[in-house]
């Protein structure tokens, strides 16, 4: 059986040209062109991934996000004319898995779902996370923080954190190798996969959004940016 996509999207020409490469790719494809029966749709047909654009008549994407997100893991791909990027870290904030901004091309729509699909079915086999493949232990310990990398849980000074799947992927990635760099290149290729076709700014939101979860104390640095290169994981920096 193939996997099922549910877009949320206004646009007649957007939705038409999804739906074409979606289908010619094996999937099967359904629309809503509201938030309402966005969520509707969702609750029927217990889609395999949503793409959602942000820019709804109604209610927004955001508000269709905070919802599905309220009982459902489903994975987001979220679209957006905007180019701030304050839009996206909300968007990731509230539990999209990865966002993309018009116009875009369909061949990066299409590894993007296929990334996050492949991620999700790996999950869900049981089979360790993209970026924890190689763990040494199953729990990483730092200064006031906890990383159960089995349960794929993360605590803050004690207290559970809701992360993404990509946002646990990239820290679980990062804090396995303390100290080393790692170019956008390679958290790309790691996390999301070769056929991934992102630029290097994609890593920067998410990173960004991890940051607000995991940095919650403002004593507390974990996440270095390495200027010009990519980024590494120190153990509790403390903030100058």
């Amino acid at each position: 059986m193939s996997q099922k996509i549910l877009i949320i999207e206004d646009e007649e020409g957007i939705v038409h040209l999804i739906k074409l490469y979606l289908r010619n790719a094996g999937y099967t494809v359904i629309a809503a062109h509201d938030g309402a029966d966005g969520l509707a749709l969702h609750a029927r047909e217990r889609p395999d991934l949503i793409i959602l654009d942000i820019m709804l008549p109604t209610m927004d994407g955001f508000e269709v996000c905070r919802r599905i997100r309220s009982w459902s893991k489903t994975p987001i791909l979220m679209l957006t004319a905007r180019g701030d990027l304050d839009d996206r870290v909300s968007g990731l904030d509230l539990g999209a898995d990865d966002y993309l901004v018009k116009p875009f091309s369909p061949r990066e729509l299409l590894s993007r779902v296929r990334a996050i699909l492949r991620r999700t079915g790996d999950r869900e086999a049981g089979g360790p996370p993209t970026g924890s493949q190689v763990a040494a232990k199953a729990v990483l310990s730092f200064p006031g923080l906890t990383i159960d990398l089995p349960a794929r849980r993360v605590e803050v000074y004690g207290s559970e954190l809701a992360l993404t799947p990509t946002e646990f992927d990239l820290l679980a990635l990062l804090a396995q190798s303390p100290n080393r760099v790692f170019t956008r290149e390679i958290l790309m290729n790691k996390v999301w996969g070769y056929d991934y076709l992102g630029d290097g700014h994609t890593i920067d939101v998410h990173i960004s959004a991890l940051r607000k979860k995991i940095e919650t104390n403002v004593e507390q640095r974990y996440i270095k940016t390495v200027w010009r290169v990519g980024y590494k994981f120190e153990t509790g920096t403390r903030a100058r």
